[in-house]
């Protein structure tokens, strides 16, 4: 079956034939190839198998693809395969990162006085409970006393406590007690460190309790440093519990080491090497699910794109990546990026991200790469915004509906931004919820996530929207071709301070998809 417009969408034939439009936009030299032909030959059964491929690599795998698991390197081979059948060079490039994996719901019970189950925060983070494991938690089943950590109840009027920030916190502290201990102003690493130092069995940390600081908790320790279990609660918990003296039962079943991981990158043979056009998704799913949609969907529509591209003779060098551990924090393009040698750095005139490009309740979103939305984020580095106008130019030629997405960290376009690239790509939705105005102008249910399934087991083949899908898949092998070709490059000849610079990787907050706190 070849692409199809969605419903409702007036067109003239297939989109196979309708993405001849936004190609017209391309004026290529007389020795190049046929932008037409080759956007006529974009089907969709390749890039569907793709995605069949993933899913059945998960199936054997546990129903995961995540880093550090059989399942992600089952797929670093799928993709690696195809590549150098289609005649790329391809790299396997390894890293460690920290492996973080809950292989079972925790507990936290009191014993005593008034017994208490807590309602936990599944590994799949389906619901939000009354407590959740901290990421980086260590594994154990203790039963203690809990004791009191430098709190401040009522709290401070502005979020600030320094509870559990401080060795000299513990003075006092009994060994094999469970820690109790107030979110403020360290990182939740500090205080678990701490806490581990004085002999503590377990910790609790609780919000601040400030408006916007009371819910549960969910966090991460950021590195595997932590050997007991460490869960995260609200306000209203957190004081119960240190109003009494209290004994409770804290059972986490986690795996938490650092492991390897690896990314595929994938050169074309021909192409200016000076002048290099790259493309990127994550490969990794969460540990929960089989990850298809996120980010299955990126992955398929650049391998397919690439594959496409394989034999033409290209102008400019073309690059794809597929990312390892981003689900922990971009640490496969941070790593990626942060060890390319400046001068090969500054190489790269171009950087497109694609992830989640099937969302079954989808918008056609575009990184915002000159900030007209005035949302978030500034504008990307000089370039981004003829970045963004390309894509807009293939959506508006299909007269599809498109809207700006900010440039908010959560995704592999962030090392290339820092590093002063030029970024842009194309984002269906998250678990964000589709509003009435998108809903008209997409179709889909308003008050209703994008993706319902994001970071749970339900993101399986079934989750993917084969419209947007295609569509997007549409969009990528038009970018492809236009830079392919393109004699004057966004990122040709900008003067970008940061790209042939020595670059110093961010110590960043936790910013990949999951949306944990680290303090």
């Amino acid at each position: 079956m070849r692409f199809h417009l969605p419903k409702g969408v007036a067109r003239a034939g297939t989109l196979a034939v309708a993405l001849a439009l936004p190609l017209a936009f391309v004026t290529p030299a007389q020795a190049d190839p046929d932008p037409t032909a080759l956007a006529r030959s974009v089907k969709a059964k390749p890039v569907v198998r793709h995605l069949e491929a993933f899913q059945r690599i998960a199936d054997a795998n546990g129903g995961t693809r995540a880093s550090g698991t059989p399942g992600y390197d089952a797929s670093r081979d799928y993709v690696a395969g195809k590549l150098r059948q289609a005649g790329y060079k391809v790299t396997i490039q390894p890293f460690e990162f920290p492996f973080f994996m809950q292989n079972s719901t925790a507990t936290m019970q009191r014993i005593s006085p008034d017994p208490r189950t807590y309602t936990p925060t599944p590994p799949d983070g389906s619901v939000v409970g009354e407590f959740a494991t901290m990421t980086y938690s260590g594994a154990g089943d203790v039963t203690a006393t809990v004791q009191n950590v430098d709190l401040q109840i009522p709290p401070p009027a502005q979020p600030g406590s320094t509870s559990g920030c401080e060795p000299a916190d513990f003075a006092g502290f009994t060994p094999g007690n469970i820690a109790l201990i107030q979110r403020g102003s360290c990182d939740f690493r500090v205080k678990a460190e701490n806490a581990q130092a004085a002999g503590a069995a377990g910790v609790i940390i609780f919000n601040e309790g400030q408006e916007g600081r009371t819910a549960t908790l969910q966090g991460t320790l950021g590195v595997p440093t932590v050997t007991i279990p460490v869960v995260g609660t609200g306000f209203e918990i957190g004081a119960e519990l240190a109003a009494t003296t209290s004994v409770v039962r804290l059972a986490t079943d986690t795996e938490s080491e650092t492991r390897t991981t690896y990314n595929v990158i994938a050169d074309s043979r021909s192409g200016n090497p000076g002048n290099v056009v790259m493309f990127g998704a994550h490969l990794d799913s969460v540990t929960a699910g089989p990850g298809i949609n996120d980010n299955g969907t990126g992955s398929a529509g650049i391998l397919e794109t690439a594959l496409l591209m394989a034999k033409l003779p290209t102008v400019n060098k073309l690059r794809f990546a597929w990312w390892g551990a981003e689900e922990l924090n971009l640490i496969g393009s941070e790593y990626y990026v942060a060890n390319l040698p400046a001068a090969e750095r500054a190489k790269i005139k171009l950087y497109l991200n694609f992830d989640m490009i099937g969302s079954p309740n989808y918008a056609y979103k575009i990184y915002d790469g000159d900030d007209s939305d005035a949302t978030g984020a500034p504008a990307g580095p000089p370039g981004s915004d003829e970045i963004e106008a390309t894509f807009e130019r293939f959506f508006d030629a299909l007269r599809l509906p498109h809207g700006g997405t900010d440039f908010d960290g959560r995704s592999d376009y962030g090392p290339f931004i820092e590093a002063g690239i030029p970024s842009g790509g194309l984002f269906t939705g998250a678990e964000g919820v589709k509003t009435e105005e998108e809903a008209a102008k997409y179709g889909g249910t308003a008050g209703a996530a994008y993706d319902p399934c994001y970071h749970r087991a339900c993101d399986t083949i079934d989750n993917v929207s084969t419209e947007a899908l295609l569509v997007n898949t549409g969009a990528i092998v038009h970018s492809a071709v236009t830079y392919a070709y393109d004699r004057s490059l966004p990122g040709g000849t900008t003067a970008r301070t940061n790209a042939g610079a020595p670059l110093q990787m961010r110590g960043a907050p936790y910013h990949g998809h999951n949306h944990q706190v680290s303090r």
